[in-house]
């Protein structure tokens, strides 16, 4: 009696052990579990931690909490501006009621996978190239409203929507290239333009404060000499004032008055009038000048020479 007690008892043990065995579950802290009794959806929903279930007549299915990170496959579509573009995303997404998650649709992922691929196509279809390129962040914006709306059915929600790369044909490149290069080389002549506007403004005022203090010219010389003497130059060229040349020219004494070169009007003096007597000097007749020139006793050589002709 006693060891048919015994094997019962061990009997009721080994069952306990497998009904335990068969009926306890673990959810982990992001993980939520789903219970189905008979097909049909137990409301209360499964937290982390040691859990029961009915072996046999319930089933648990567990919903990961986490944020996804799933890439959207690159999307080749054309822009409103006509321009062949090839576009890939990355999209930002968790569950946030799992029961919506497996009653609703039968595999969340796929779903938001697919939501995304062609929300990304319809909004390559509105926007232009410059968009993509320059206002990226609008479009995010714009894609994460597009599929956060249908993904709340599905208990799922829309944290972030990224474009990742748009890829552009080599002509489109290298138009943009080039549009570039012209830009920079307008603002580069502007840029010089307004430097050249600038320094004539300054040197006028340069020349009207040495015009009132004409010592100022004279140094102002002297201090490019030194510039130029500085770089160890071979030659030095150094600029004399017109007016110097002048001075040294009726400084110089003893100029007979036939060799006195005249003088255009436009180098007297401002308000002077321009003479009216200026004359170049008489040239002498051929013989003349050789007689002039030549020594007395060429000039004695010369008129025997002429007497004995004439004889």
């Amino acid at each position: 009696m006693a060891q048919e007690l015994l094997t019962l008892l061990t009997l009721a043990g080994s069952g306990a052990a497998l009904y335990l065995a068969a009926a306890a579950r673990v959810v982990k802290q992001y993980e939520r579990g789903v219970v189905l009794r008979f097909g049909r959806l137990r409301e209360r929903i499964r937290t982390p931690g040691f859990t029961m279930i009915v072996p046999v007549v319930d089933r648990m299915h567990k919903v990961n909490m986490q944020i996804v990170t799933m890439p959207v496959p690159a999307q080749d579509g054309i822009t409103r501006d006509n321009v062949t573009v090839r576009v890939d995303a990355v999209i930002y997404f968790r569950v946030v009621d799992p029961a919506d998650a497996i009653i609703r649709v039968e595999d969340y992922r796929f779903a938001v996978s697919q939501m995304a691929q062609t929300s990304l196509r319809s909004i390559l279809g509105k926007s232009e190239l410059d968009d993509l390129l320059s206002n990226r962040e609008k479009l995010n914006q714009g894609l994460e409203l597009m599929m956060d709306s249908p993904a709340v059915e599905w208990g799922v929600t829309i944290d972030r929507v990224e474009i990742k790369d748009v890829s552009l044909p080599e002509t489109m490149k290298r138009s943009m290239a080039r549009q570039a290069e012209a830009d920079r080389e307008r603002r580069a002549r502007v840029i010089n333009a307004d430097a050249e506007l600038q320094a004539s403004k300054k040197l006028a005022e340069a020349a009207r404060a040495m015009a009132d203090q004409p010592a100022a010219l004279q140094l102002r010389l002297l201090q490019t000499v030194v510039a130029v003497a500085a770089e160890k130059n071979s030659t030095l060229v150094l600029p004399f004032p017109v007016e110097l040349l002048r001075f040294l020219d009726r400084a110089t004494p003893g100029r007979p008055a036939g060799h006195a070169t005249a003088r255009p009007p436009a180098l007297d003096r401002p308000g002077a009038e321009p003479s009216q007597d200026v004359r170049p000097p008489e040239r002498p007749a051929a013989g003349q000048a050789e007689m002039t020139n030549a020594p007395a006793e060429h000039r004695s050589m010369a008129g025997t020479e002429q007497g004995r002709r004439r004889s």
